[in-house]
């Protein structure tokens, strides 16, 4: 069944939520595109990867000057402050593939930094035939934004930048205009990321299983070129969904990915986000701007935007730590995430996504995060939880004892006025 299709788009479903988030595009609007339909003879349903803004913007469009905030909330001189030997992290001399609608290179941040790496497309109404092409052609903006949020470069009077700015996108293109791919040519992109020695790909797409074990389409071939990329010691990176639903969703579930869900300005999972016991780490994903084909900026939403900002902090990684296997990488990122608890949820994972603590952070590689150990006083004293109860404390005892002194003490003082006032007139009576 090679008509299995891989989709990022419906974007109909998740317009009402941007209009509630007031997402508004820095550009002008534009037509929306319309909502993917699944192939039904797959057997299998595909969530949105891509939610649409609510105002779409056209290609080329204007650049936005100032830093947004997903960038303010890191400390850029500091991530990417020198590492061994005084070289920069900035991602240099790391590879990473983008497996999307194609990746722009017209956009100044993108010029001279994207390898085409082809395209794998298939026409659904022409027998799935694939259609030549270049990986360098982007109709939609999808894959450029992404490619941005990665590896955007640094220009003067754009606050704007990607995270590892020194990085190589490598631009695979197998989605159509309203998202729909094949499982099938993302195995063959894959497959073929790996032989280009690439060091992270990044999967803003998923499909989701609805077959008995979780099976679908394709599946047994996706798993087996995962592996291909895990003994390769190729971080791959995918984005969890945006049904906002508990629901497994592929690749992102299979164990030697690093599934990305998506964050909001206050650190908390973004409502559209899927979740469930495979998120692994959460980013920003909330009025993400980034490149658009042809020049500018746009912004848009969803688990799309935040597996990027977490592809480019593991390029940051794979250039300081060329030695580290894919799982230790994984292992910093989640071990290194702003957590709310101990240990990993189902809403975020381990937490959300600190770059510069992961990249500066000087602990051994390690194959597995770890929970947070108990908090101690003074270091020897362990904080133990104590049973609610109704019996009255000796806090309890004092606050009541200074009650009742007050008490008894006005009563005193009101009866000593009292009294005073009866002698008084008691004495002026007397005197007449």
């Amino acid at each position: 069944m090679r008509g299995s299709q891989v989709s990022f788009g419906t974007y109909r479903r998740v317009a009402a939520v941007s209009v509630a988030l007031g997402v508004i595009g820095a550009l002008t609007a534009g037509p929306a595109l319309a909502a993917p339909t699944p192939s039904p003879s797959a057997g299998v349903v595909y969530p949105p990867l891509g939610i649409s803004a609510s105002a779409e913007c056209k290609f080329p469009s204007n650049n936005v000057p100032s830093m947004p905030w997903s960038l303010q909330k890191v400390v850029l001189d500091q991530l990417w402050a020198a590492g061994p030997d005084k070289v920069p992290i900035d991602g240099k001399g790391v590879k990473v593939a983008v497996i999307d609608t194609g990746v722009d290179a017209a956009n100044q941040q993108l010029q001279g930094k994207v390898e085409d790496a082809g395209s794998t497309l298939k026409d659904k109404s022409n027998n799935n035939q694939q259609v030549l092409g270049s990986g360098v052609n982007d109709l939609v903006g999808h894959g450029t934004k992404v490619a941005g949020i990665i590896a955007a470069k640094k220009v003067p009077g754009i606050g704007f930048s990607g995270i590892a700015p020194e990085a190589t996108i490598v631009a695979y293109r197998q989605n159509d205009s309203q998202g729909n791919g094949d499982v099938f040519t993302l195995v063959d992109d894959i497959k073929n990321a790996v032989g280009r020695k690439v060091g992270v790909i990044n999967i803003s797409q998923d499909v989701r299983a609805t077959g008995e074990g979780g099976s679908f389409p394709g599946r047994p071939e996706l798993e087996a070129a995962l592996k291909m990329a895990e003994d390769a010691n190729v971080v791959v990176v995918a984005s969890a969904g945006n049904d906002g639903l508990e629901a497994d969703t592929y690749p992102a579930a299979i164990k030697t990915v690093l599934a990305v869900g998506a964050s909001d300005r206050n650190n908390e999972r973004a409502s559209f986000s899927q979740y469930g016991e495979f998120v692994d780490v959460v980013a920003p994903g909330v009025e993400m701007l980034s490149t658009v084909p042809g020049g500018g900026h746009c912004v848009d939403n969803g688990t799309s935007f935040s597996t990027p900002y977490v592809a480019g902090v593991a390029a940051l990684l794979k250039q300081k730590y060329p030695g580290w296997t894919a799982k230790q990488i994984r292992t910093r990122i989640m071990q290194t995430a702003q957590r709310v608890e101990r240990k990993e949820n189902r809403f975020i994972g381990w937490g959300v996504v600190d770059p510069v603590k992961a990249v500066t952070s000087n602990t051994p590689p390690s194959d597995m995060p770890v929970e947070d150990p108990p908090l101690n006083l003074a270091g020897k004293t362990r904080l133990q939880a104590q049973p609610l109860g109704l019996a009255e404390t000796q806090q309890d005892r004092d606050a009541r004892t200074a009650t009742y002194a007050l008490g008894v003490g006005g009563l005193l003082v009101g009866g000593l006025a009292g009294a005073a006032v009866v002698l008084r007139d008691r004495r002026r009576r007397t005197d007449g």
